[in-house]
């Protein structure tokens, strides 16, 4: 997540369209090798990964029930501290 994300905004979008608490799906991708630094994230949770055709990548999919759009934010504000992720 780049500095100009607009957690206001987002925040917004989250309590207009969901009840909480929700189901949550995180998606991240991140370099090969990083997976544990994603999981670590959401340690109770369960992961799937899928490495890109040239293996050099990985996608990370996660859901977990989250209490509110803040617990929402926070993770991907902690996400935003892994070198090369990007989160969808």
């Amino acid at each position: 997540m780049n500095n100009a994300f607009d957690l206001t905004s987002f925040r917004e979008k989250l309590e207009a369209h969901a009840t909480f608490p929700t189901l949550y799906m995180f998606k991240f991708i991140v370099p090969k090798g990083r997976e544990a630094e994603i999981g670590s994230l959401l340690p109770n949770n369960e992961m799937k990964l899928k490495v890109s055709s040239k293996g050099t990548y990985v996608s990370a999919t996660i859901q977990a029930l989250m209490p509110n759009s803040e617990a929402i934010i926070d993770v991907y504000l902690r996400a935003a501290n892994i070198e090369g992720v990007i989160a969808l």
